[in-house]
């Protein structure tokens, strides 16, 4: 399999309410000479956790140890700019599998799920609610339920479904990349090439 399959994730939050959270936000420019999917993790949100001398920044969520989980819970319009595929790598490898938004950038959107992310998008209200949720206690668990498409706040109750495409849903129950589907099918696609 390319990457963990994904069913249903239950899980604490890390809440990261900034907008327009764009790629060379999430993996600055200069870590990208890497072209294996190892190591991006380190470097997540670089310029944001660290300051020149290579110290955590006690004020970016990441290095709060209140906050913790596989769920990345992000602003309005994450993963806007650049098509680089490392700012999922770097998610990924970081130990996320799951960010929630209100709005997601399509290549990054594409991206994530290609490498074993699922992007949740809720509405601004239901966001709203995470926030206020993780805020009142940093021990509220998320559950994201793909089968069901549904995302719920354990501690209210309160639920939303979401969009995802059919073949990306089966890809990710499955771990599959795009090359892994292609070869579960292989007896299908070699008993059609006999036949034609």
């Amino acid at each position: 399999m390319a990457y963990d399959s994904f069913s249903v994730l239950t899980s604490t939050a890390v809440p990261m309410p900034i907008e327009n959270v764009d790629t060379d936000q999430i993996i600055p420019a200069r870590f990208l000479k890497a072209t294996e999917r190892k190591g991006f993790g380190d470097n997540l949100f670089r310029d944001w956790r660290y300051d020149k001398n290579d110290q955590p920044k006690a004020d970016f969520v990441l290095n709060n140890p209140t906050y913790s989980g596989k769920i990345l819970v992000g602003g309005k319009n994450f993963g806007s700019g650049s098509s680089r595929e490392h700012a999922a790598w770097a998610i990924y490898d970081y130990g996320f599998r799951c960010v929630v938004s209100s709005f997601f950038a399509d290549i990054f959107r594409g991206n994530a799920i290609n490498v074993g992310i699922l992007p949740v998008q809720v509405s601004p209200e239901f966001l709203h609610q995470i926030f206020e949720a993780i805020e009142k206690d940093p021990e509220t668990e998320l559950v994201v339920d793909l089968p069901a498409q549904s995302i719920t706040i354990s501690a209210t109750g309160a639920s939303e479904s979401f969009a995802i495409n059919g073949y990306k849903k089966h890809n990710l129950l499955n771990g599959f990349d795009d090359i892994d589907y292609l070869q579960a099918m292989k007896s299908e696609i070699a008993a059609f090439a006999v036949n034609r």
